[in-house]
């Protein structure tokens, strides 16, 4: 039970790691508030853990709206008594293509979504953890922009690397508060955002040493390692859960 009485937020919780992550999580002992843009998801997620003992409450919305992220620790300072983590798990990677021919419409909302939402989230949820004694907060990020250039993804790479940039300064700020901030950066994983395309898969499956993509549990059993107090010394790291896409070149 390594998250036995932590209450956690989980954003991007409708689907996906987020989804998987909420089910792993409510089996280590957290309680947790899941938030994502589906209510019916959301609702469907937390209703499960509810069947199986666990506890959830979970509140729908945007994740690059202010109002969110300060909702979302409201509830669980209200439902839980305070926050002690959050897995901020929501991302987008937009329309794909080169920068010069990107519309500036969407390059603001895969900023928004994927940068912006970290600093919202962290201006509310650092507060909370202080008045907790400490947490943990976990960004989801990427090897996109930290390990490789992919073409096509310069805004999608952009914000990732920003919320990289963004922990490290944020661990540094607040680790003498006994906060630890860390990005977790997934390889290709089989979440709706991968499409069905079962071609570009195997493409996919190509850039990996172990030659397969990630299961969702498989990244989200690596936010909770961060998240727990197993990684009690571990702060400001771009922690790489890529299957090994990072060093393969075959």
């Amino acid at each position: 039970m390594r998250l036995e009485g932590k209450t956690i937020i989980i954003t991007g919780a409708s689907s996906g790691i987020g989804a998987a992550a909420a089910r792993i999580f409510a089996a280590e002992g957290a309680r947790l508030v899941l938030g994502a843009r589906r209510a019916e998801l959301l609702e469907k997620t937390a209703n499960e853990i509810l069947a199986d003992g666990g506890e959830a409450d979970f509140i729908a919305g945007d994740v690059a709206e202010s109002s969110y992220a300060e909702a979302l620790v409201r509830r669980a300072e209200e439902r839980f008594g305070g926050l002690d983590g959050a897995f901020n798990n929501a991302g987008t990677t937009g329309d794909m293509g080169p920068i010069p021919d990107m519309d500036e419409d969407n390059w603001q909302k895969v900023m928004a979504v994927n940068l912006d939402s970290g600093f919202h989230a962290a201006r509310h949820q650092i507060p909370a953890m202080r008045r907790r004694g400490g947490g943990s907060i976990v960004f989801t990020s990427s090897f996109v922009g930290h390990t490789i250039g992919l073409p096509g993804m310069g805004a999608y790479a952009a914000a990732k690397a920003g919320l990289i940039g963004m922990t490290q300064v944020l661990a540094a700020e607040h680790g003498p508060e006994n906060i630890r901030v860390n990005a977790l950066l997934p390889g290709g994983t089989l979440t709706a955002m991968a499409g069905e395309d079962a071609g570009f898969h195997e493409v996919v499956r190509g850039f990996h040493a172990l030659k397969r993509m990630a299961d969702p549990s498989e990244i989200a059993q690596a936010a909770l390692f961060l998240l727990s107090d197993h990684a009690s010394f571990v702060t400001g790291t771009a922690m790489i859960a890529d299957g090994g896409n990072s060093i393969n070149k075959l």
